[in-house]
């Protein structure tokens, strides 16, 4: 079996995607989480974009050890150099460097003529190939330039070093036969001297069709998103890819990948919570309805036989054959253990186990039923968590039809505490006034959603808020779980305040260094 690598860019172009910025510890815990899925190269960040990149890069590269860590890099010498840095402490390592090719870009935004990007290319991948022995070269916009031009700059990068060439679609222009089309004439210029990797881009809702047209074409690397998440219209996604060679065998009967397919939906979970963007209902292999069946004539032919339906089973991507009621109040530490491993939860710490083992016994005391989902929450939130520099004590609430919402709130900063009171348009804007108040830093309100975990009255809620705190820097995104919708709202906006704290911090360390 010819083997077709995986390249995940959920960290770095997925986290492009509007309102979908992660945390360091969000970064650490996903790229654990896509290990255990089989990617054989993470994308962790674009080390010269922001230290909290720099920062997660390092840090990912010193927890994982069979995934290639690898940091995009503009061609220019300062970028390469940071990446190398960041990369320093990781087994296996990659350099990612781009320049763009096509005419359009290269007149309007680099302003360079094609003999100086050929140029900037071949000395960037030199420079990259100092530090590291497994190079990457990507000519943004490969699909809208002159292939011509594109031969002269891949032979030319290879000759300098690069290992892997990638042609992406950046703007999700070309229609799969065209990308075909593409592929194998530079699979026919250079051979078996490089891989050939895809980057596809979904604005004509074409991604995973143009990277499949791209491997039939002789590409042996896609470079795709969990959920298909990134910016604009998003990205190939990696689990339409993974279980399209799978469930087609026989079309791609000596082509398989190294993923872990029973990991698809542990990790689709796990980008939808951090990040608050669900996948639509019916979005392929990962939506809610993926596996449902209302049709009184489906429902027939699946109760007589399941492939009649069915071509892939719900246990073939990790999901649960019965995702029902699982443990209650007098389940005891051994079988929490045992459901969280059942989740894909494994290598957790005895502190995080002891937190998550404490919610869940609360949770037990306060709901009826306590489903999978509730369990894969509490679990998420914990694991992800940053420095709490302000603590959520306690919340009162007043409102009522013909009066004016207030919210009286605690908050534990250090070891002190500090209570205050606002009137609000409502209990939300009553909660952000009166932390704001308490904090002494105001945000603004950028998104706010929230959806039930799980099903029932007593379901959990969850929160998710985007916040900008200084009209200079990006919003950052805070999460909330509790039974009440109140208390989950306020500590997903302090979520948020120390996360921007944390991010905060960390760009003054990294001007003191």
């Amino acid at each position: 079996m010819e083997m077709v690598k995986i390249f995940d860019t959920t960290l770095r172009d997925g986290e492009q995607s509007p309102g979908a910025s992660m945390n360091t510890e969000e970064k650490i815990k996903l790229a654990i989480q896509l290990e255990k899925l089989g990617v054989d190269i993470i994308e962790a960040g674009f080390a010269a974009a922001s230290p909290g990149d720099y920062e997660a890069i390092s840090r990912i590269s010193q927890t994982l050890k069979k995934t290639t860590i690898c940091s995009l890099a503009r061609a220019i010498p300062r970028d390469i150099e940071t990446a190398a840095r960041a990369l320093e402490k990781a087994q296996s390592k990659r350099i990612h460097t781009f320049i763009a090719t096509s005419p359009i870009h290269m007149e309007y935004k680099l302003k360079m003529q094609p003999n100086e990007v050929l140029k900037r290319a071949i000395e960037a991948v030199k420079l990259a190939k100092s530090y590291c022995e497994d190079v990457e070269f990507s000519c943004e916009d490969a699909c809208r330039s002159d292939i011509g031009f594109l031969k002269e700059v891949a032979l030319a990068v290879i000759e300098a070093g690069a290992t892997t060439l990638n042609l992406p679609d950046t703007v999700g222009y070309r229609l799969p036969f065209e990308i075909g089309c593409i592929i194998r004439e530079m699979k026919q210029c250079v051979g078996e001297s490089a891989i050939l990797s895809v980057h596809c881009h979904n604005d004509l809702g074409l991604a995973v069709a143009n990277a499949i047209a791209g491997i039939q074409n002789g590409a042996r690397q896609v470079e795709c998103t969990i959920n298909g998440l990134g910016e604009r219209a998003g990205n190939t996604a990696l689990e339409e890819v993974v279980m399209i060679l799978k469930t087609r065998q026989d079309v791609f009967e000596d082509l398989d990948t190294r993923i872990n397919t029973k990991e698809i939906y542990a990790c689709s979970k796990l980008v939808a919570d951090i990040t608050g963007i669900c996948p639509q209902p019916n979005k392929a292999i990962v939506g809610k309805n993926a596996f449902a069946h209302e049709s009184g004539i489906h429902q027939d032919g699946m109760l007589k036989h399941r492939e009649t339906y069915e071509i892939m089973k719900r246990s073939d991507i990790g999901i649960p054959e019965n995702n029902g009621l699982v443990l209650g109040k007098h389940s005891g530490r051994a079988a929490f253990k045992d459901k969280l491993e059942s989740l894909g939860f494994s290598g957790i710490s005895q502190e995080s186990l002891d937190a998550a083992f404490e919610r869940f016994k609360i949770l037990c005391d306060r709901k009826k039923e306590v489903y999978d989902e509730d369990i894969r929450s509490i679990m998420t939130e914990e694991s992800t968590k940053i420095p709490q520099v302000f603590e959520l004590v306690s919340l009162q609430i007043s409102t009522c039809s013909s009066g004016f919402p207030y919210a009286a709130i605690c908050i534990q900063k250090d070891n002190g505490q500090k209570v205050d009171a606002a009137i609000g348009n409502g209990s939300v804007d009553a909660i952000l006034k009166t932390i704001d108040r308490i904090s002494g830093y105001n945000g603004v309100l950028k998104d706010y959603k929230v959806e039930a975990v799980s099903e029932g009255k007593d379901a959990l809620a969850k929160v998710v808020v985007k916040v900008e705190f200084d009209p200079n820097k990006p919003a950052v995104i805070g999460h909330g779980l509790h039974l009440d919708t109140c208390q989950a709202t306020a500590k997903a906006y302090l979520g948020a305040l120390n996360s921007y704290l944390c991010m905060k911090e960390l760009i003054v360390t990294k001007k003191m260094r």
